[in-house]
């Protein structure tokens, strides 16, 4: 059974940063499993941030954290990033990490909830104005 463990939320002002991890255990994870980060703010739905290939780190991103947000992962320790600089307010959000071992080819990474197979329990991030 997959378990992913996110950890690094916390408080922050605006224009700072904050690095997530999600600690990944309970199968080796092959090439084209996609891990992904999706978020929730208060009264909103879930969404899409970002999502890593874990065999060739080819990453996707909303335009909303394009240049801002950089995912990233590291094979030996199967754990996934999110580097998180020039926070903003509207960031605020418990942060979810999810995993996807559905094999999609080379050019496609899922960015739906629906499509993701296993979810961490989150990490709350709340940046102040």
């Amino acid at each position: 059974q997959v378990q992913l463990v996110e950890s690094g939320g916390g408080l922050v002002q605006a224009g700072g940063s904050l690095q997530l991890s999600c600690a990944a255990s309970g199968r080796t994870f092959s090439y084209y499993w996609i891990m992904g980060w999706f978020r929730q703010a208060p009264g909103k739905e879930r969404q899409f941030v970002a999502a890593i290939r874990w065999g060739d780190s080819r990453t996707v991103y909303v335009d909303s954290v394009k240049g801002r947000f950089t995912v990233t992962r590291d094979n030996a320790k199967n754990t996934i990033y999110l580097q998180m600089n020039s926070l903003k307010p509207e960031d605020t959000a418990d942060y979810y990490c999810a995993a996807d071992p559905t094999f999609y080819g080379t050019n496609y990474i899922p960015t739906t909830m629906s499509q993701y197979d296993y979810w961490g329990q989150g990490t709350q991030v709340t940046v102040t104005s």
